[in-house]
Order: structure tokens, then C-alpha cells, then sequence
């Protein structure tokens, strides 16, 4: 039953990292601060991977699912 819920979990995982090929996180850098005035910098960090990274994840979910569902009904 593990197998099973593996198989689909990276499905579902594999699906959104096709979908979504990049992730923008923004950080808060601090420049100076004097007193009570501080300076803060923001700067975007863009985050990126391929969709064969979600195609292959994708793929190998079927085939653990399919495997788990084979042993499954043999026993």
C-alpha cells in the first residue's frame, strides 16, 4: 500500500514541477542601519529546473504505481 501512495504522490509531484518550471523567492538583504533608520535591499533569487526533471518523476510514479497495483493483485 506505501508503493501505492508513492506512485501517486510523484505523480502529483511530477505534474506540478511540469507545470511550474520556476520558483521567484525574494530576500530582505540589510545595508546599514543608523538609529533608528534602516536600509534594506530586496533581491529577487530565481529558482529554476527542467520539465524533464517533472517528466522523468512523472514516468517513474506510473511505473512504481503500476508495479505496487501488479503485486497487489497477485496476492
Amino acid at each position: 500500500m506505501r508503493k501505492l501512495t508513492f506512485g501517486i504522490a510523484c505523480v502529483l509531484v511530477g505534474i506540478m514541477l511540469m507545470a511550474y518550471t520556476g520558483y521567484d523567492m525574494l530576500a530582505n538583504d540589510k545595508i546599514t542601519s543608523v538609529g533608528s533608520i534602516k536600509m534594506r535591499k530586496e533581491k529577487s533569487h530565481l529558482i529554476q529546473w527542467s520539465p524533464v526533471v517533472g517528466l522523468a518523476l512523472f514516468v517513474g510514479g506510473i511505473m512504481v504505481f503500476v508495479r505496487a497495483k501488479r503485486n497487489l493483485n497477485k496476492s
